[in-house]
């Protein structure tokens, strides 16, 4: 008897999603960047998209641990509960963390404390001299380019000069995912492997990984204040003023930051389902939504990487 050679495509066939393509995507950048670079390192805040980062590096050189630093620019007036699982994370995937402390940067009058008490635009110097001092020669973090119109406009491998400021008109093409690597003495990359996501994306990731993330991503009871139109919560830093009632309301967080001007939004999304379904209906970025600093003015975000900001 002839055996017949069965030609058939299996009804088994399996696609390929685009958080797979998103997923080969930053794995291939975050390779490039070990591959090309002799002391990278990861700027971790502790929120979701630096923590999806860490996730596809584990993920990236599995078995091994992955060749990077992660850097934290630790404010001073940090969530308790982003720093509580910064430290838990790094320790149970033994990840070497450097953190540097806006604080110091007062101490020794290198900078002054702003009116309204906002740390993140004081966050540049210290970075800037993090990575001058460590020799980093390539810093990745997790900004998006649909999270702000000057991130919009950047590359995956971004060049800072010397002094780490940004110039928009020396963007290089990165035809075919061809990633120009070449930088002068003083110089240093910032490579964003999550570029091409959007907020929706990182959080079906997140389901579909499974992945680990602070408490207040998710609904809880918060008191909190209003200020320039959005859900400040209480804290030594400067809030509330004599004229702004604290309520108990219950919020969660889109994006983590410096207390003082990252805002609450009411929420009852306690899943990661439910997040999700109340970001589709969403008609509002997260920073746009959340973030006072990117209030201070229409050109806020970009004139601060032009100054070295991420």
């Amino acid at each position: 008897m002839t055996a017949v050679l069965d030609t058939r495509e299996p009804d088994t066939e399996q696609k390929l999603t685009h958080l797979d393509l998103l997923e080969s995507e930053a794995v291939h950048i975050l390779r490039e960047a070990a591959g090309g670079f002799e002391r990278p390192a990861i700027l971790f805040s502790g929120g979701k998209d630096s923590i999806v980062m860490v996730h596809l590096a584990l993920k990236a050189f599995a078995p091994a641990p992955p060749p990077f630093t992660l850097l934290h620019i630790d404010t001073g007036h940090n969530f308790p509960e982003v720093i509580s699982f910064r430290d838990r994370f790094t320790a149970a995937h033994q990840l070497r963390l450097l953190v540097v402390a806006v604080q110091e940067s007062i101490d020794r009058g290198l900078q002054r404390e702003r009116p309204d008490g906002m740390r993140n635009t004081l966050q540049t110097l210290p970075l800037l001299t993090a990575i001058e001092e460590n020799r980093f020669d390539a810093v990745l973090g997790g900004g998006r380019r649909d999270e702000d119109k000057a991130r919009a406009k950047e590359r995956v491998f971004s060049v800072r000069d010397e002094f780490g400021g940004w110039d928009p008109r020396r963007q290089r093409p990165e035809l075919w995912q061809l990633y120009n690597e070449r930088i002068a003495p003083g110089e240093h990359l910032r490579i964003f492997p999550l570029s091409n996501w959007t907020e929706l994306d990182v959080w079906q990731y997140i389901a579909r990984e499974g992945i680990d993330l602070p408490s207040i991503y998710f609904a809880h009871e918060r008191e909190v204040f209003a200020r320039s139109g959005m859900w400040l919560a209480l804290g030594d830093w400067g809030g509330p003023k004599l004229d702004e009632a604290a309520r108990t309301l219950m919020v969660r967080y889109r994006t983590v930051g410096d207390m003082s001007c990252t805002g609450a939004v009411e929420s009852t999304a306690v899943t990661v389902d439910q997040v999700i379904r109340e970001i589709t209906l969403s008609r509002r970025t997260e920073r746009g939504a959340t973030r006072a600093d990117d209030k201070l003015s229409e050109t806020s975000m970009e004139d601060r990487k032009r100054e070295g900001y991420f």
